[in-house]
């Protein structure tokens, strides 16, 4: 049981690890509010985010200058907040997606042996 309770927390970490990164690449393709991040990450990764972890890690962002923001008005009912990668943030995810694939490599190298 403690094999699997291990998995179970490195899995965890592992989520939580990539989780800027997956907002970063979703919002290189284009602008998303909140609530549609959250949906886009959980239906292409299966992975469950939250609005208590997503929205503090954009706030971050932002204060970082890898991330903007702007309300769009929706004609009816309340505007939303839509979130845009900055040139600094497509300049971060090049070097995430560096880093990414030299780790990937190197796993792949590893489990190989």
């Amino acid at each position: 049981m403690a094999g699997k309770e291990t998995q179970e927390k490195w899995i965890s970490q592992v989520r939580k690890g990539i989780l800027e990164f997956l907002i970063l690449l979703c919002l290189k393709k284009k602008d998303y509010y909140g609530y549609e991040l959250i949906r886009e990450i959980k239906a292409t990764v299966q992975m469950d985010v939250s609005e208590g972890t997503i929205y503090p890690l954009l706030n971050r962002l932002m204060h970082e200058g890898i991330v903007t923001s702007r309300w769009v008005d929706m004609g009816s009912g309340i505007p939303r907040k839509y979130y845009t990668i900055t040139p600094e943030g497509t300049k971060t995810l090049a070097d995430m997606k560096q880093s990414w694939q030299e780790i990937s490599m190197n796993l792949n190298k590893l489990m190989e042996t």
